[in-house]
């Protein structure tokens, strides 16, 4: 339960390329986007002040818009004003950097929560001599991303020393997840430096109660995830056609109407094709988060398949919505679905029997109910934004001088 709000803390928040303010299902706006919204919401209902610092991609944007009363969201001109890829930013952090020296010696927050790698670089360029704790949160490592893409991986060459040069220099790590944990281990991180805080769910949003799909017709499939090979959409396709009498519907990437001329649509229609199952599948494009919970609500079972995961949202937003979750066994995923419990768990790199599994568990009623009121209720245990931000708000206690922010979690 939240405490009632009291004055506390200024926290600066760093996120260079996802903004609070963006719409979802982009090539760089997703899960990044909703944990910078939804925690900086949650420290300003506690009575923290807020200002979020991301890079102005557009011209007419406002240097500074409000979110909601308490946050502030701050646009640095670094780089052009407009769209640029996230791996090609590398070069506009300097400048990001100085901006946030020039405001923090004015004005010099509590503390500050830098989110992805770049970010970090820029923080921790604003803070150097001003006594701000920089607390550093990846959301995804350049380690894994280039162990699973080789050769196609983007990231610039100097991302995994600069990850590990931010990771040594500030005052804390917060991970999402276990996983994460090790991998940091094997960049030379120590372990007692880290701390893993998930990311949360909204349980008023993502419900129960939202509109149920009527009874009837075929068994429905739902994947959801930005518009890339790494989700793994492909792999619920090839599962789908072992699945007679079902559908999948694929929620991400740019409206429907434009997604004749993604890529990656492309290839899943083709798959779709050629395993026979065009006619059951449907791309979406993308779809509002005001329509998710009740899009969630219409599907029997959600798949949540990637070849690799960070954390893996979208299994939790499922288990709130009271849905059983079919998930890869990678990233956050092996902490926050529970084997035979929350749902189920299988190889991210082995698709035999993937359709064989999805198909019992949709033939098989009680377990779709049992894994469904297990999700919901391990959601509310653990990965509200609420508790969430709790813990990181302990995290920033923990590395800050300020009395404010200390005494706000007591």
């Amino acid at each position: 339960m939240s405490r009632t709000p009291t004055p506390a803390g200024h926290v600066a928040m760093v996120s260079e390329h996802a903004s609070p303010l963006a719409a979802l299902g982009g090539p760089d706006a997703g899960g990044q986007n909703v944990y910078v919204a939804q925690v900086a919401r949650q420290l300003a209902g506690k009575g923290h002040r807020v200002t979020v610092y991301t890079r102005r991609d557009a011209t007419g944007l406002p240097d500074c818009a409000t979110l909601t009363d308490g946050i502030r969201v701050v646009h640095v001109t670094a780089g052009p004003p407009a769209p640029v890829p996230k791996d090609e930013l590398l070069p506009y952090m300097g400048e990001f950097g100085d901006f946030l020296a020039r405001q923090w010696a004015a004005a010099p927050p509590d503390v500050a929560h830098s989110h992805f790698w770049m970010s970090g670089l820029a923080a921790l360029s604003g803070a150097r001599g001003l006594g701000i704790p920089v607390v550093q949160t990846y959301h995804a490592l350049g380690t894994v991303k280039k162990r699973h893409q080789g050769a196609a991986d983007t990231s610039p060459p100097q991302r995994i020393t600069i990850e590990r040069s931010v990771g040594q220099a500030c005052a804390r790590i917060i991970a999402t997840c276990s996983d994460e944990v090790a991998e940091l281990e094997a960049m030379g991180l120590p372990q007692e430096r880290t701390e893993v805080v998930p990311c949360g769910v909204d349980p008023d949003e993502f419900t129960p109660l939202a509109r149920p799909r009527p009874a009837g017709g075929r068994r429905r499939l739902l994947a959801v995830g930005r518009l890339v090979p790494r989700k793994g959409f492909d792999r619920a396709i090839r599962a789908l056609a072992g699945i007679p009498n079902a559908e999948l519907l694929v929620a991400g990437g740019p409206e429907a109407h434009l997604l004749g001329a993604e890529p990656e649509a492309e290839r899943l229609w083709r798959i779709a094709g050629e395993y026979g199952v065009l006619d059951r599948v449907t791309l979406l494009g993308g779809v509002g988060r005001g329509r998710m919970p009740d899009l969630m609500a219409g599907a029997d079972l959600v798949l949540s398949l990637p070849r690799y995961e960070p954390f893996g949202i979208v299994a939790l937003e499922a288990m709130a919505c009271v849905k059983p979750v079919v998930a890869s066994a990678v990233g956050g995923q092996l902490d926050t679905v529970v084997h035979d419990r929350t749902g189920l768990l299988v190889p991210a790199d082995d698709d035999r029997d993937l359709g064989t599994v999805i198909g019992a568990l949709l033939d098989d009623p009680y377990r779709l109910a049992r894994y469904g009121d297990a999700g919901r209720r391990r959601v509310l245990a653990h990965y509200t934004w609420d508790r969430v931000t709790d813990r990181i708000a302990g995290v920033y206690a923990s590395v800050s001088s300020t009395a404010s922010l200390r005494e706000a979690v007591r």
